[in-house]
């Protein structure tokens, strides 16, 4: 099984140029994970930029990649000594596929939190009593990319699988990488996008592909999986945004973001 370090490698091309090869594994009904692909994209900014870490990127996605080669660009719109700005693309046989905005910094792994009374509660479950996800969704579609990581479902979020959804459009659980391969800024930006739609707390439903997708990477990880909330506030003319935060191993947020997606329902 492929590290995540593998399945988004990129190999320079030339200035601002790299080439990838999207997994196949790494898909949900054969298309390829959104937060997958942005972790490409983040790649390919730092590659081309001064910083190692991506703080901040924001992915409009125009058309899914099929699984195999793709070109990606990156053009540094600003190069600064604290932090710089990238505009990304991955693009395949000629096609835009998906365009991002990243920022890149250097995270200082010794600084703690200044204030955090706005973050939810982690909540108090355990990683060894969640549930993994098979590789088949409840609507019958399949899911390669389970076979690929270790996502757990919090007991208490699993309505959805008795077709009892709470309602309160909410999932809680857990993330692990393939071998305990360790979380990092790259890897953080697939998190954010990992979990089955919040919206199966409200309905089943079909694939939910992602429109536009914005993540805000907070600290360095500590070892171990990570601790993910899904949320859905609104679901409207067939249109969803969701917000996800991520935790690491020792209770720190990490990572956040928010997205819209198509959806249909009722």
């Amino acid at each position: 099984m492929p590290r995540f370090a593998e399945v988004t490698a990129l190999t320079t091309d030339g200035p601002g140029r790299f080439s990838g090869q999207v997994h196949p594994d790494w898909t949900i009904a054969g298309k390829p994970n959104g937060g997958y692909l942005l972790a490409m994209l983040g790649r390919a900014a730092v590659l081309a930029g001064q910083h190692e870490h991506v703080i901040a990127a924001s992915a409009h996605y125009l058309y899914p990649p099929e699984p195999g080669p793709v070109l990606v660009e990156a053009e540094v719109l600003r190069a600064g000594r604290s932090a710089s700005q990238l505009r990304t693309r991955m693009s395949q046989d000629g096609r835009a596929c998906v365009d991002a905005l990243v920022t890149t910094s250097v995270l200082d792994p010794g600084v703690k939190p200044y204030w955090s009374a706005g973050v939810p509660e982690a909540g108090d479950s355990l990683f060894a009593d969640g549930f993994r996800l098979p590789e088949q969704s409840p609507s019958g579609f399949e899911v390669a990319i389970m076979r690929e990581v270790d996502l757990r479902i919090d007991p208490a979020s699993l309505g959805f699988a008795s077709n009892a959804p709470s309602g309160r459009g909410e999932l809680r659980g857990w993330l692990a990488l393939a071998d305990n391969e360790p979380f990092d800024t790259l890897s953080l930006l697939y998190a954010v996008d990992s979990f089955p739609p919040a919206t199966f707390d409200v309905e089943l439903s079909g694939w939910v592909p992602t429109l536009e997708l914005t993540v805000y990477v907070r600290a360095l990880p500590a070892p171990g999986p990570v601790r993910i909330l899904q949320r859905a506030h609104l679901i409207d003319a067939q249109r969803v945004d969701e917000v996800c935060w991520v935790w690491d191993s020792s209770g720190r947020p990490v990572a956040h973001g928010t997205q819209l997606a198509g959806i249909r329902l009722g």
